[in-house]
């Protein structure tokens, strides 16, 4: 490393130094606020300096800060309070930030800074292995500014329950229908192990009913001054349970599989679904069904078994899964 580049590793340092500093005193300082005097006394800088790091702390980090008669501060929700975990829960949930973290395609700063404050406190090898954890994150492509945005302005309207006003991109599934706006009140925000994607569930008020929204498609999310209720407890989880994955708007419909003998046990070990009923024949087959909204996200796990699954219901999902598997066997005889 050269002089130059030490030179400017060790400013950056300093300059994040300072504003962690800032951070946590106003953060202590609570309602009161500080003057930019204080600020600069306590954290041991010019006040010139102090101003251009409130303003770098609110659009660099994001975070709200205040200003009243000469005073600052940070905003109520700025930062949430600290965790006290036992070692076996924070250990779940780095789990759980791992199983995410594998199927990124992109650096999310968020989530690597959230890796490291569980670090903090863990002992030696766990946080040892949470900073490599962090190290092979950093090596993935950066994520879109546009689309942190997006999603800190959903993150923020989902946590105070305000509706927002978003524009909204179709599918590829039918690109047709272009372009729409919608205003929606944000129940959840759920991870797809399938597309490896985020998606907003909510009230579409545009469509009169639940909806689901891919992030990746929406091009601007606005929060509006309006407020919503939350459904009752309870509906939004127990609506999810239907869904293969995310997608929990479509018709419940039963799905009957039959698997052969070579991969039941595969099968049986897994429990694919909450309404999963499955049953062994004496060929040594296995009968599977579930009640799932739409048949859409199961597809690819069907296919995924080739020719040891067979759809026995319903006749829509036969025929598809049966043209698909056609399809693909042409295109391989064909060479």
């Amino acid at each position: 490393m050269s002089i130059d580049e030490r030179d400017r590793l060790s400013a950056k340092r300093d300059r994040t130094a300072r504003f962690y500093r800032v951070v946590r005193f106003l953060e202590g300082r609570g309602d009161r606020g500080a003057a930019p005097e204080e600020i600069a006394a306590a954290v041991g800088m010019s006040k010139r300096t102090v101003y251009r790091d409130l303003k770098a702390i609110e659009e660099e980090l994001l975070l709200p800060i205040w200003s009243q008669d000469g005073r600052f501060g940070l905003a109520d929700g700025g930062l949430l309070p600290a965790l006290s975990l036992t070692r076996e829960e924070a250990m779940a949930v780095f789990l759980s930030a791992r199983l995410m973290a594998r199927y990124a395609d992109e650096y999310d700063p968020d989530l690597g800074a959230a890796f490291q404050k569980l670090a903090e406190g863990l002992p030696p090898v766990l946080a040892h292995h949470i900073v490599d954890s962090v190290d092979l994150l950093s090596q993935l492509r950066p994520a879109d500014p546009g689309r942190r945005s997006i999603m800190r302005s959903l993150t923020g309207a989902w946590a105070d329950r305000r509706v927002v006003e978003l524009r909204y991109r179709s599918g590829t599934y039918d690109a047709s229908k272009g372009t729409r706006r919608a205003r929606v009140r944000p129940y959840l925000i759920e991870p797809s192990l399938t597309t490896r994607a985020l998606y907003l569930i909510g009230f579409d008020e545009t469509r009169a009913a639940v909806r689901t929204f891919k992030i990746d498609r929406i091009d601007s999310v606005a929060p509006t001054a309006d407020r919503f209720e939350l459904p009752v407890e309870g509906a939004m989880e127990g609506s999810l349970a239907s869904a293969w994955d995310i997608i929990s708007d479509q018709p419940r419909t039963e799905v009957r599989l039959r698997f052969s003998a070579a991969v039941a046990g595969r099968v049986q070990e897994t429990r694919w679904h909450p309404t999963e009923i499955v049953e062994l024949a004496d060929d040594g087959s296995l009968s599977w069904r579930a009640t799932i909204a739409g048949t859409v996200e199961i597809r690819s796990w069907i296919l995924g078994w080739g020719a040891d699954v067979e759809v026995l219901a319903p006749a829509e999902l036969r025929a598809e899964i049966g043209a698909i598997s056609a399809a693909t066997a042409a295109q391989y005889s064909s060479g």
